[in-house]
């Protein structure tokens, strides 16, 4: 099985290094020919108006929509790609890009500018012991639809959540040494 870190920018590193120390066959995602090989594909952290205009120009976000809904792909976005991942995005620009996938209405820099960034531990509910979440400029899910799981929330709201085969993340777990919350995307892929 191979899974792909959509590459046109972001933490991209960060995640092929996470998944391949999982044992898994990781891609960069840039064009369709990469993506037609993955199960299941990473959407980083980032800036989610670039990488939604750079997906749109080569194409992907198309794709991306159409193997998510027929259900031979599996999504995980981090930060920017929950943006992305977002029904609705209560503070969005103007016709901002997004891959509109989940049921949740969120928050774009829900925590304050980059100098508010932070690490806490989190209870995340797929995992017995706490979770390291490191925020940075991180969005926050404001509503959820009722097919959508709630996996981890601080006071100020959600910020993990998965509904089917898509999981998102406020925070960055590529920025951590723990693997389970690729393995988990793992899991899910292998459920496809």
């Amino acid at each position: 099985m191979k899974i792909g870190v959509l590459s046109v920018q972001g933490a991209v590193s960060e995640h092929l290094k996470m998944l391949r120390l999982c044992g898994i066959e990781a891609l960069p995602v840039r064009e369709q020919n990469s993506l037609s090989k993955v199960k299941g594909l990473i959407i980083p952290g980032g800036e989610s108006t670039t990488i939604g205009k750079l997906i749109e120009e080569a194409g992907l976000a198309r794709t991306i929509k159409e193997r998510t809904r027929n259900g031979s792909l599996a999504v995980f976005g981090t930060c920017a790609g929950m943006v992305l991942m977002a029904g609705e995005v209560s503070d969005g620009l103007e016709n901002q890009p997004r891959l509109e996938l989940m049921n949740i209405k969120v928050k774009r820099n829900a925590f304050g500018r980059q100098r508010e960034s932070f690490e806490t531990n989190l209870e995340f509910n797929a995992f017995k012991k706490p979770l390291p979440g490191v925020f940075i400029r991180s969005p926050i899910i404001e509503e959820a639809g009722e097919e959508v799981d709630i996996l981890a929330s601080l006071p100020e709201g959600a910020v993990a959540a998965r509904q089917g085969s898509m999981l998102t993340t406020a925070f960055h777990p590529e920025l951590t040494d723990d693997l389970r919350v690729h393995q988990y995307f793992i899991a899910i892929c292998k459920e496809l």
